[in-house]
């Protein structure tokens, strides 16, 4: 049969007038055409052709089979009515609606007596875009012209009709028109709009009415490109009541423009009404990254991939940021602990250290890389570099230098909260460090009976100013520990002169100790700091660090005095210098990255041209190469972090190398979708819609054993998925394989009904089935069986066996499978040699239960066939009971019912033998009816 005569609309024209003669059953039933089946339905409900409701009922059947969802089908409902619904439903109904009028009526009289919509309606309401002028809603846009009603138009006779001068009476018309009517003034300039609207007497219901009109006014404006206009009315919203979406809104202007430190403001009071709004994230994240701080700005898109993995803004702008940071800051170090940098460097109160480095850290606390205990933050803390960067003040009065650079971290009042330590450390006075970078430990000290005052007068502590300093001198040491005592109580411009004198006798007793001297010079230098004179500062840590290279905090000052002269370059060397003797400098890390946006902005692109030689620093003065190595719950920590980390990294490329081949798909480059598709499969080997749109990918390539091969796997993550049915059947059909895909094919219908296009694909796969199965013998491969002529029947029941041992003996065959890849290559290389001993034995090593899910996926008549001879001739005699339970599971496998239709009738006669002497066999387990009543479900 023909295609045309099994199709015969496929080339119908549906806008063709529809003829009598396909108003039939005949064609009803045989048209697959949704559309003009519908037209067919549209006339005979017309009744134009005649009423015949047996027919209309039968397309109507037909058409929902092939669209269930079809338009046609649909049926008015009539109007529901008092009579629909039981007394009580329509009395609930009557008193919603009273109810409803009775609110309504309420809401309108409370709008109404409102004082808030008066004042709007006398003249607060903002002018119309675009122009200078407005009208309050009382008044009309034009002024009231008199009238005087002793003036009256007499009536004109005809004669004056006829005298009457049109075109003159017009033109003077248009002349009162044109002068009368001033020109339209558009005012392109940003309108005066008032930002704050009172609404304390206002109730809250009309507070969110309001606040709702004056956010639409803003969106309004922000459509039409009016970003400043949309600012203003999101203000006037906000100040009436505060929304998250009227504040992201407005942040989104800002953006816009590049209002960053107030786009920034919306932003953390949205967070602060709504933590985890990704809106606001988002843009935060934006802002974040256009002033520079690309590390809060992954944060953010991190938080938000954890919302919305699937957000292709915050992965687009997530991998700009992580591109820019590897280009442009390649050697910044990951962000380490804090350090703690003591003004005063002497060695006392070591039990107070040893104390300290015993002590677990805590959040406030500040650790240092030079071992330095925790010093109280009271006025006069030596000027810590590491503390002045990120505190309000530290509790003295400051005389820094004001520059501009720095106003954004000095200030006046006590200490910022981010440098809190411990209420014992502040019982004792810590003015020293143990150990630094250079030199060895020193010897510790006392407390004496020495008092001093601290925390302006607030503590007494005890201090022993005859402690002993190094290898300095008594009275050197003495007029050292006085100048630590007096710039502990903020006496600077004392102390200074302490640390002069010191150094001056030092210099006159001869005593040779360059490291004492570094410290004095390092602690006089911490006064200048603080007294403004930058310049001094410098010289001070200058000479230092001639005594002792490389010595922590002078460098660390020096820094500090470079940056407030405006000396950025420098001021960068010595802060990367810092970095590579101990990178765990917190502050150093900040300053780097503000002073290098000061450069970029300052000197462009090539700002790293004009920069001075940065030291190396050896290895013996690194003291971060020397820390000890971290615990194994550190470790531990750190591992479970990478994890994350990593799992989070491969989720976003995960979804990046998704959504690419999707797009490559829907360009209709398969093969460039098929890699990426590939990449995907590597993080996630268990992900099943991949393994579907990889198939997919291999069928448009004709790679048809590939594609099967996706689908199996797909199917056995989800069994029920009908992507992965359909596909396999599409590559079962480009292997030749009609059967699989009839089946296939079978299973996608069973799972929804409602997919067309697996329908036609099964009338097509059938038709090629039947041409494939009745093909003439003739085109069958033929195969030379040699004859011998014997002459005793022993001869003749050995050489059967001889060749079926001859077979074995050419082909291997796995008799103890484990899974169904295995017992199908077994089953295959058993059927292909004709070896039904060795199939014999495979069923026999195979339990009865797994037959069907080892079968499934490649079950077809040969198979069964050879499956039933091996049984009869091999295993029926050794054990009865066994062929009975192959028999009993075999009839569950998917697809035997199709193929059992497909059997030819040599071999349903092998099946009606099988059975035959199966019934003859004793057996315990089972009876003579038991094996009739399995029959039935087999011949």
């Amino acid at each position: 049969m023909s295609g045309d005569t099994l199709f015969p609309l496929q080339t119908t024209d549906v806008s063709a007038k529809v003829p009598v003669d396909h108003l039939d059953y005949d064609f009803i039933e045989t048209c697959k055409d949704v559309k003009y089946l519908e037209k067919i339905l549209r006339i005979l409900r017309s009744g134009e052709e005649g009423i015949y409701p047996h027919l209309i009922k039968f397309c109507e059947s037909h058409l929902e089979k092939l669209n269930p969802k079809s338009r046609a089908l649909r049926k008015e409902n009539p109007v529901a009515t008092k009579a629909s619904f039981s007394k009580d439903e329509w009395n609930q109904i009557v008193n919603d609606l009273m109810t409803w009028a009775e609110e309504t009526k309420e809401t309108e009289r409370l709008l109404k007596e409102g004082s808030g919509f008066n004042d709007l309606v006398k003249g607060e309401i903002p002018p119309v875009r675009s122009s200078s002028s407005f009208v309050p809603l009382s008044e009309k846009s034009f002024p009231k012209q008199r009238i005087n009603p002793s003036k009256r138009i007499l009536p004109r006779d005809y004669q004056e009709w006829d005298k009457f001068d049109v075109e003159g009476e017009c033109e003077k018309i248009d002349g009162n028109m044109l002068k009368n009517d001033p020109p339209a003034i558009l005012n392109t300039g940003n309108p005066n709009i008032k930002r704050e609207v009172d609404a304390s007497l206002l109730s809250q219901q009309e507070k969110l009415l309001l606040a709702n009109r004056e956010k639409d006014k803003g969106n309004e404006a922000f459509r039409a490109n009016d970003y400043e206009e949309a600012v203003a009315y999101y203000t006037r919203s906000l100040s009436i009541l505060a929304t998250v979406s009227a504040y992201n809104n407005r942040a989104q202007a800002e953006i816009i423009l590049e209002h960053w430190h107030e786009a920034m403001r919306d932003c953390q009071q949205v967070l602060e009404l709504e933590p985890r709004n990704k809106k606001a994230l988002l843009r935060r994240a934006t802002v974040h990254n256009h002033m520079g701080n690309f590390q809060m700005a992954s944060e953010d898109l991190r938080m938000v991939l954890q919302e919305e993995p699937n957000n292709p803004a915050a992965i687009q702008l997530l991998s700009k940021i992580e591109k820019k940071v590897s280009d442009s800051l390649p050697e910044q170090q990951s962000k380490g602990k804090k350090l703690l940098i003591e003004e005063v460097e002497e060695d006392y109160y070591k039990e107070e250290q040893e104390e300290q480095r015993a002590r677990p850290v805590q959040p406030s606390q500040p650790v240092g890389g030079e071992r330095s205990s925790a010093a109280p933050v009271v006025r006069g803390d030596m000027g810590n570099a590491q503390k002045k960067p990120h505190s309000r003040g530290d509790g003295g009065p400051h005389t820094e230098s004001s520059n501009s650079h720095h106003g954004h971290w000095r200030g006046k009042g006590g200490a910022s909260d981010k440098y809190k330590v411990p209420e014992e450390s502040k019982e004792k006075v810590a003015n020293g460090s143990s150990k630094r970078a250079s030199t060895a430990s020193e010897q510790g000290d006392k407390s004496g009976s020495s008092k001093g005052t601290t925390g302006g007068g607030k503590a007494e502590e005890a201090v022993n100013l005859d402690a002993p300093c190094g290898a300095l001198p008594p009275r050197l040491s003495r007029l050292k520990n006085e100048g630590n005592l007096l710039f502990k109580n903020g006496q600077f411009a004392d102390a200074l002169e302490k640390y002069s004198q010191a150094i001056q006798g030092y210099t006159d007793s001869g005593v040779d100790s360059p490291e004492d001297l570094c410290v004095l010079y390092s602690n006089r230098a911490a006064c200048y700091l603080k007294d403004g004179n930058s310049q001094e500062c410098i010289q001070d840590c200058t000479r230092a660090l001639e005594l002792q290279p490389f010595s922590l905090k002078p460098l660390l000052r020096r820094a500090m005095a470079y940056e407030s002269l405006e000396r950025y370059r420098k001021a960068y060397v010595d802060y990367k210098t810092v970095l590579q003797i101990d990178i765990s400098v917190q502050a150093a890390h900040d300053s780097v990255n503000r002073i290098t946006r000061l450069l970029i902005e300052q000197d462009g692109p090539e700002w790293r041209d004009n920069l001075p030689d940065i030291p190396i620093v050896p290895l013996s003065a690194q003291q971060h190469r020397r820390e000890e190595p971290p615990s194994q719950e550190v470790l531990q920590a750190r591992a479970e972090k990478a994890t994350q980390e990593a799992e989070r990294r491969a989720e976003i490329r995960f979804s990046a190398w998704k959504q690419e081949g999707n797009e490559f798909v829907k360009k209709g480059q398969y093969q460039e979708a098929l890699g990426k598709y590939t990449e995907c499969l590597k993080l996630k080997p268990k992900e099943c819609a991949i393994y579907t749109n990889r198939a997919l990918c291999y069928l448009k390539l004709e790679r048809f054993p590939e594609a099967k091969q996706d689908c199996d796997t797909a199917l056995e993550l989800e069994p029920d998925n009908k992507k992965a049915f359909y596909r396999r059947a599409l590559a079962n059909k480009g292997l030749q394989d009609y059967l699989a895909c009839s089946s296939d094919l079978q299973q996608v219908l069973q799972l929804d009904p409602n997919v067309q296009e697996a329908e036609k694909e099964l009338e097509e796969v059938t038709v090629l089935l039947r041409q494939s199965l009745a093909r003439s013998p003739d085109d069958k491969a033929r195969k030379t069986v040699p004859i011998t002529e014997v002459d005793d029947d022993e001869d003749r029941t050995d050489a059967p066996n001889t060749e079926r041992s001859r077979a074995a003996d050419n082909i291997s065959v796995n008799l103890k499978a484990s899974n169904a890849y295995e017992f199908g290559q077994s089953l295959n290389a058993a059927r292909c040699s004709g070896n039904t001993a060795a199939c014999a034995e495979l069923l026999a090593s195979t339990e009865p239960e797994m037959l069907p899910k080892y079968l499934s996926n490649q079950l077809d008549g040969n198979t069964v066939s050879f499956i039933m001879k091996a049984l009869d001739s091999d295993l029926l005699e050794k054990n009865p009971n066994l062929v009975y339970r192959h028999l009993s599971h075999l009839h569950t496998t998917d697809r035997f019912s199709v193929v059992l239709l497909q059997l030819e009738k040599d071999e349903r006669r092998i099946m009606t033998q099988l059975f035959e002497h199966l019934s003859a066999a004793e057996s315990a387990e089972f009876t003579r009816d038991d094996v009739e009543n399995l029959a039935n479900k087999y011949v």
